[in-house]
Order: C-alpha cells, then sequence, then structure tokens
C-alpha cells in the first residue's frame, strides 16, 4: 500500500512533471519471478524514476541511515525511502557485504525484483565505473538472469551537488535479460565472478553511451576529494 502511495500520489506526479519520463524495452522485465535489475547510477532520482516506470514492485538494498533518525524528520525519511522500495542492510560491520547479499538472496527467493547499482555509488564524474562483483555472486547463487536497465538523464533533473530539480526530459532503457548460468559451476573462483561482473559493465556502457573507468566509483571520489 504505501509503495503504491508513493509511487501514484506522493511522488509520481512530481516526476513526471520535472523528467516527463519513457522507457523502452519493458518486456524484457518478466511479469513474475526473481528479477535482478542492474543500473548505472549519476543522480539520486534515478531510483525514483524506476520505480515510476517499471511496473512490478522493486526492492533496492539501502543503508541503514536512512531508517534510523530521530524525531518528525526520522520518521518521514523511513516512511519515504520505505515507500520507495527501499529495505535497511547495516553497511558498518565486518559481515556488512554479506548481509546486503543474502537480504537480496532472500527478495529473490520471495520471487520479487532486486534492483542494485553495480557501481556501488553514484557517479562522481559522469563515467561508469568498475563494478563491484555483489551482484554477480547474487545472480549465481540464486540461478537468476539479470537485466540491465539504464536511466538517461536523471542527473539533468536532479544536478550531482545540488537540491534543485529542473525540468528535463528522462528516459529509461531496459536491456535483455543477461544469463549467467554458464559461470555458475565456477562461482567460487574470484577471477571468474569478476570476467562475469566486468561483462554485465560492458552490455551496461554499451547501453548508456557513457564512458568506461576500469576504477572503483568510490576510489574516485576519495581521490578527488583530496
Amino acid at each position: 500500500m504505501l509503495y503504491r502511495l508513493f509511487k501514484y500520489i506522493l511522488i509520481g506526479p512530481v516526476l513526471w512533471v520535472f523528467g516527463r519520463p519513457t522507457i523502452e524495452g519493458h518486456r524484457n522485465i518478466p511479469r513474475k519471478g526473481p528479477v535482478i535489475l542492474a543500473g548505472n547510477h549519476r543522480a539520486v532520482v534515478d531510483s525514483f524514476f524506476l520505480v515510476l516506470k517499471v511496473r512490478r514492485r522493486i526492492t533496492f538494498v539501502a543503508k541503514s541511515e536512512y531508517f534510523t533518525g530521530s524525531g518528525i524528520k526520522g520518521a518521514l525519511q523511513r516512511w519515504f525511502f520505505g515507500g520507495a522500495g527501499q529495505v535497511p542492510i547495516d553497511r558498518s560491520g565486518a559481515d556488512a557485504s554479506r548481509a546486503a547479499l543474502d537480504t537480496a538472496v532472500g527478495i529473490l527467493k520471495r520471487g520479487g525484483v532486486w534492483a542494485i547499482y553495480p557501481e556501488g555509488t553514484r557517479s562522481p564524474d559522469g563515467r561508469l565505473h568498475k563494478g563491484k562483483t555483489g551482484v554477480i555472486r547474487v545472480a549465481l547463487e540464486t540461478g537468476v538472469p539479470v537485466i540491465p536497465v539504464v536511466v538517461h538523464g536523471g542527473d539533468a533533473v536532479n544536478p550531482p551537488g545540488t537540491r534543485m530539480w529542473r525540468f528535463s526530459k528522462v528516459h529509461v532503457s531496459v536491456g535483455k535479460p543477461i544469463d549467467f548460468s554458464r559461470y555458475r559451476e565456477l562461482r567460487t573462483h574470484q577471477a571468474v565472478v569478476r570476467a562475469a561482473t566486468d561483462e554485465l559493465m560492458a552490455a551496461l556502457c554499451e547501453q548508456s553511451g557513457q564512458e568506461y573507468v576500469d576504477l572503483y566509483g568510490a576510489d574516485v571520489k576519495s581521490r578527488d576529494s583530496l
């Protein structure tokens, strides 16, 4: 109920006004059954436009800080991010990565749609960065195909570094599912998981038209902040 309220009443009309969003390739997402959506990430609003344009309910794994605030502001923030399809995960401990992956596996075992940004963070410079291997680990563990999704124009509506929104045009592109089952017998080999992750990032690069850089986005952010 909260998800539908968020999608159609709370934020949906605002997104329509600012982004006039369109989508292509929606039929590449099956109507039922577990699905992994792996996307590029250039703006905070990317997730909101995916929620708006994809017909099925999408679930993201989000940092727990979004859900632990106090007072009215904290309650509103929990309501907002919960409505946006995000579930909290504590990323501060040594087992944070495993906990996040276990949460994703649970979503898929229930037949849900799990969405993730393989770069692990928003792009600091508009380019597509090296992907982290978590999405492929989950895909190989569950046997669920990965569908590349690209949001074009989210950064024009919500430019990085500003809270102001601008009128622009957003387009969501849904690629064909990628079957990584051929890697499944070798899923414990890091080199194999890395190769499959690079294959996914190559598909996202071609679909998005972004320049690819073989560096993690978080490392680029750290370097640029020095």
